[in-house]
């Protein structure tokens, strides 16, 4: 489906004047949205989503994505890439989702050590469940696909940075007391 054929669903339902009086935008651009861009002709804009995916395409940077999906009450996962490859990595995928799912463990465990969460820690524990959401669904996909290429890839991946050289000393695990607070 293409930008604009979603834009005139989404404006047949919700209204285009209702959306121009809530954006603060022109009737007339609004309905532009919804047409198929056609600069020669003159009708057509470049619609929100458009421009939205010009800039998560132009930084390449996923966070875009996954903001919008945060504020739509869900999350984004990349689909994983469809090349088949022997199951083996099964074994080490699934010790990830295990230790991801322990790292957030680890997080919440910290974070509760004095009976409160501060806004930081709870920062902190949404990244890490976001990682491990993250983690599980794709296993999930390639389980559904027969496609543990990207399993594969990641290993392989996390082996090569595990070996380069480590530049920062590693933070250290103990959790940090709270000043005042025992």
């Amino acid at each position: 489906m293409q930008s604009h054929e979603l834009m005139r669903e989404v404006l047949q339902k919700c209204g285009a004047k209702n959306a121009a009086s809530e954006l603060g935008l022109s009737l007339s651009m609004i309905y532009k949205w919804a047409e198929p861009p056609n600069p020669s002709a003159g009708s057509g804009t470049v619609n929100p989503l458009d421009r939205i995916e010009a800039l998560q395409r132009f930084t390449g940077d996923p966070r875009i994505v996954q903001w919008i999906c945060q504020r739509a009450g869900g999350f984004f996962i990349k689909n994983p890439k469809t090349n088949n490859a022997h199951p083996e990595f099964l074994i080490p995928a699934t010790n990830e989702i295990i230790q991801e799912f322990a790292d957030l463990l680890a997080v919440v465990a910290n974070a509760v050590a004095d009976n409160q969460i501060t806004h930081e820690e709870s920062e902190d524990i949404r990244a890490r469940w976001e990682e491990l959401k993250s983690v599980t669904e794709g296993f999930v996909q390639c389980c559904e696909q027969g496609n543990f290429r990207p399993l594969k890839d990641a290993a392989a991946a996390k082996t090569e940075s595990n070996a380069a050289p480590k530049t920062e000393p590693p933070k250290s695990k103990t959790p940090e007391r709270k000043p005042g607070k025992r």
